[in-house]
């Protein structure tokens, strides 16, 4: 797992890097891939938006987050700079494993002056948080790199750090949208393998111990399944 975890931060780094030249390497994908059927889809979804479930307006609503409420964004990319978290009235806190995606962030915070709670290099899995510190979290794009195990991790700890009855969003792969293997392919290119191995009655099962499904919605654009929940109390 330490490998894969490593595989992953340093895929994003080298993305966050690229990114800093004017790369991007969505637009220079190989033959391989622009030949997919599935790659004008992609594309179209990437011109208009659509190609991150992240900054969905849907999961601002859900939150609903105020200014006296602690947020923290699970596997954060660049969610603070690019999906409109810099604009949340609550406070926000981010952790990434991505080493320059955080150096990013952090220069952007001070360049807006933002009042953020802090970003902090580490995995999802092992936070420094104390027990019930947030009102609101997300995890949206990061749970499809990883295996049964480290999921189960990973919502342990969600569960620990947010306050009970607290509201949390979190998305996984739609496996029968069409779009999901090509989705794959992209992220294998990317060197960050998609690993996710649960049907979603499995997940549900896991969650459920938790979470409660407050609601749950499939984006299509992006493959995935999006989950509205309720830490439980």
């Amino acid at each position: 797992m330490d490998n894969h975890l490593e595989s992953i931060a340093k895929s994003y780094d080298r993305s966050v890097r690229l990114g800093r030249k004017g790369i991007d390497l969505y637009n220079n994908l190989p033959d391989y891939l622009k030949n997919d059927p599935d790659y004008l889809t992609f594309q179209n979804a990437r011109s208009i938006g659509l190609d991150s479930d992240s900054g969905r307006k849907d999961i601002m609503d859900y939150l609903s987050p105020t200014e006296n409420m602690k947020f923290i964004d699970l596997g954060c990319c660049l969610n603070l700079m690019f999906n409109g978290y810099d604009k949340w009235a609550s406070i926000y806190h981010g952790v990434d494993i991505s080493e320059e995606t955080i150096i990013l962030l952090r220069e952007f915070s001070i360049k807006n002056a933002l009042n953020i709670g802090g970003i902090y290099c580490v995995s999802i899995h092992e936070t420094p948080f104390s027990d019930c510190y947030f009102d609101i979290g997300a995890c949206i794009g990061v749970l499809e790199y990883f295996e049964k195990d480290f999921i189960i991790k990973a919502l342990m700890e969600a569960y620990r750090i947010i306050k009970p009855d607290g509201k949390f969003v979190l998305d996984i792969p739609d496996n029968g949208n069409q779009m999901r293997q090509f989705m794959k392919s992209i992220e294998s290119y990317m060197g960050r393998p998609d690993k996710f191995d649960l049907t979603p009655q499995e997940f549900n099962d896991i969650l459920s111990d938790y979470f409660v499904i407050v609601k749950t919605e499939n984006i299509e654009s992006v493959a995935m399944i999006q989950y509205f929940l309720r830490r439980r109390k």
